[in-house]
């Protein structure tokens, strides 16, 4: 199979892994309500830490992150550059839409992260400092998310990546738009703070 041909498949590759809601599967099994029932419905780690449950939390955020990770890896290996980052891309879309759940995910933000971990690992050390720094100031998760994100194209772009830079303007476009019920409440000063209950 040729690389112009296996990008379809390195898309679906990406997709398949992405759509995997481990948030869901893990609540499941511990035997928690669903996690669809619970806080804002969705299926991340920060709702997963709404069930009280600090381990699955941790457990959720890490598997979605490799998700990401290794759609990155496994179609970079077969099919080169391009391949990884449609791969990135299927994952990304396969979380934030996945079709074993009407289509209705998570945000994105763990998955971003992985995705960045096998592409540019620096980038994602970036993002993880801008997050805590805007977090620490702000006490907003969902901020530090959007800010983080919004300065990640610029940071790749500036350092000599201007596909990549393209890739995620267009993941951070598509996490702002999951988000739009945060920016909605940040504007209008409800959106809840880290360690608030």
């Amino acid at each position: 199979m040729g690389p112009e041909v296996f990008l379809p498949v390195a898309f679906l590759i990406g997709y398949l892994l992405g759509s995997i809601p481990f948030g869901l599967l893990l609540t499941k099994f511990a035997g928690t309500p669903d996690l669809r029932s619970i806080g804002s419905g969705n299926i991340g780690a920060t709702n997963v830490l709404r069930t009280g449950r600090k381990g699955l939390a941790a457990a959720t955020l890490l598997l979605d992150a490799l998700k990401g990770t290794a759609a990155v890896i496994i179609a970079g290996s077969i099919g080169g550059p391009d391949a990884a980052m449609l791969a990135g891309l299927g994952a990304f879309l396969g979380h934030l839409f996945p079709v074993w759940l009407g289509f209705k995910g998570g945000k994105g933000v763990a998955v971003y992260i992985g995705i960045l971990i096998g592409l540019v690992p620096l980038a994602a050390v970036v993002f993880c400092v801008i997050w805590l720094a805007t977090a620490f100031l702000t006490r907003y998760s969902s901020l530090s998310a959007l800010v983080a994100s919004v300065l990640t194209p610029v940071f790749l772009w500036w350092f000599g990546y201007p596909t990549l830079a393209a890739l995620f303007g267009v993941l951070t476009l598509l996490l702002f738009y999951m988000h739009r019920a945060n920016i909605q409440r940040l504007q209008a000063g409800t959106e809840g703070k880290i360690g608030q209950k």
